[in-house]
Order: C-alpha cells, then sequence, then structure tokens
C-alpha cells in the first residue's frame, strides 16, 4: 500500500490490506489482533504507524518524496521474508552501446532504489 500520509482511511485501509477494523480490533481470517486506542486519529482515521507496528506490517519511507509504502503483516501470519536482499539475478544487456549477449548483475545497482516488474503474456 503506498501512502501519501501516515494516516488512511477505514476503508482504504480495509480495501487495501483485507484487514477488517473492527470494535474488538483488526480481524483477517481467523486472526483478530486488538487495538490500541491510538490507532485511531481523533477525525476517525488510522494511525499507519501504530497498525505497522501492531499487525507486524513493514513501513517504509521515502521521506524526501513524501510517501511510505506498508508491506503484507509478517509477525501475524507467519509469513515473512527471512532477507531484505534480492538474490543474484542475471540477464542479458540489451543497452545501447553495451556488447549484445553481455551479462547484466542485479548487484550491480547495489546500494540504490530497484525496482523489479515481471511480466508474462499468458
Amino acid at each position: 500500500m503506498i501512502l501519501d500520509e501516515l494516516t488512511v482511511s477505514i476503508p482504504e485501509f480495509e480495501a487495501a490490506t483485507g484487514w477488517d477494523v473492527k470494535p474488538e480490533g483488526a480481524c483477517k481470517a481467523e486472526v483478530c489482533v486488538p487495538l490500541p486506542a491510538a490507532a485511531r486519529t481523533a477525525n476517525g482515521r488510522l494511525d499507519v504507524t501504530v497498525l505497522a507496528a501492531r499487525l507486524g506490517m513493514p513501513l517504509v519511507a521515502d521521506e524526501p518524496n513524501g510517501i511510505w509504502a506498508l508491506g503484507p503483516e509478517t509477525a501475524v501470519t507467519g509469513r515473512a521474508l527471512t532477507t531484505v536482499t534480492a538474490p543474484e539475478l542475471e540477464l542479458p544487456d540489451y543497452a545501447e552501446g553495451v556488447e549484445p549477449g553481455t551479462p547484466f548483475r542485479l548487484s550491480s545497482l547495489r546500494g540504490q532504489k530497484v525496482l523489479l516488474l515481471a511480466w508474462a503474456s499468458w
């Protein structure tokens, strides 16, 4: 879930994450997690920093651009990344000025923000 502020409406949070916000807390399938009073702001929105901590959802900030990414829950469901390091990926480089077939390694971009996009026609 990409955010431009650290509060979100209940319907927006529910639609993006699959969690249902109820008086007893946040529920998903058979799991219900009580939410502290601080999870709701004075204007009825949800505080993403509180939700992220309570539900085990990673929250990543890109402060210079004023955006945040809220990832899927890990601690509650048991699904977690074992590392934040992407595995080595090597593909033929077809960039202009590069000899065709020269290998391009993902690790050559280490330290930079990288978006990996995969597509398949089927």
